[in-house]
């Protein structure tokens, strides 16, 4: 009697196919409408203020002044947008972990349209001391990866030009027309309070001197700066230790260099002083001799 055996791998595989070709025979008898993903994206993400504000990141880089505002939209959006968009299969697993850092995959598939996208993100696991994280904290990197290769990999499918839309009304909603200003900026100074950032490093990241000086737009990027922190896309550290010390020690340079500047012409004025001094001009001729 013949045995046939069957690979635990080609059943996966089989399994995984006939999952596949079922979505997609699904998704072409049910295409979606993009009148309705529109409706669908602006009702879901605008709902409320806090729900608005959580679909948009903001992070800080390079240059002076505190550097560059990169906006993007978050996490929180993505899922929006993909359960709007529908018709879509996406899956995220971590495919690597060498000690310093973990490899997050995303893959998205629009099955309708059959685009498909895979996408790397690698989040360090070792602190500045290049002390490696404990496995509680690997896990949570872990998570964070996961959770942005999952973002990078629906936005990649998902037509920007589509969504683009909607984007300019969920960020009105943000900006907070329902809120006033005084009770945004007592929210978001209480936020970061907790995760130990004081109002005087909000202000030296802003170059502004007191909390009447926060503004709307201000308010808008210190909420895009507390999701791209809760995600892991940055740190409390990258945004508003780092370049404060960058700030300072190059305002030191510059504080140093000026003041060699100064004594340099100092020094010159005190040496040309002397140099005159050692001539005499006569009243009457006005030439200038030298006094023996």
């Amino acid at each position: 009697m013949e045995v046939i055996e069957i690979q635990q791998a080609e059943m996966l595989q089989a399994i995984n196919r006939s999952e596949v070709d079922m979505q997609v025979s699904t998704a072409k008898q049910y295409p979606r409408e993009l009148s309705k993903v529109l409706n669908q994206i602006a009702t879901y993400a605008t709902m409320d203020v806090e729900t608005a504000s959580e679909c948009f990141y903001v992070l800080r880089r390079g240059g002076d002044n505190g550097g560059t505002a990169i906006e993007g939209l978050s996490v929180r959006m993505a899922e929006i947008i993909a359960g709007a968009w529908g018709n879509l299969r996406v899956q995220t697993r971590i495919i690597g972990n060498d000690g310093k850092t973990i490899t997050a995959q995303g893959v998205c598939h629009d099955l309708e349209t059959n685009v498909a996208v895979s996408v790397e993100v690698k989040r360090r696991i070792t602190d500045r001391n290049g002390r490696t994280f404990s496995e509680d904290m690997q896990v949570v990197t872990g998570n964070a990866a996961s959770a942005i290769a999952f973002r990078n990999a629906v936005l990649k499918v998902v037509p920007k030009a589509v969504t683009k839309k909607v984007i300019a009304e969920v960020k009105q909603v943000a900006l907070g027309q329902a809120i006033d200003l005084e009770t945004s900026r007592r929210n978001c100074l209480a936020n970061f309070a907790k995760a130990g950032v004081t109002e005087k490093m909000i202000f030296e990241l802003f170059e502004i001197s007191k909390i009447e000086e926060i503004d709307k737009n201000h308010i808008f990027e210190l909420k895009g700066l507390w999701n791209a922190i809760k995600e892991g896309d940055t740190t409390v550290q990258e945004v508003f230790v780092k370049p404060i010390e960058e700030r300072r020690q190059a305002e030191e340079l510059r504080n140093a260099s000026e003041s060699k500047r100064r004594k340099a012409e100092e020094a010159i004025k005190r040496q040309t002083k002397a140099d005159i001094g050692d001539f005499a001009v006569g009243a009457d001729t006005g030439e200038a001799t030298m006094k023996l």
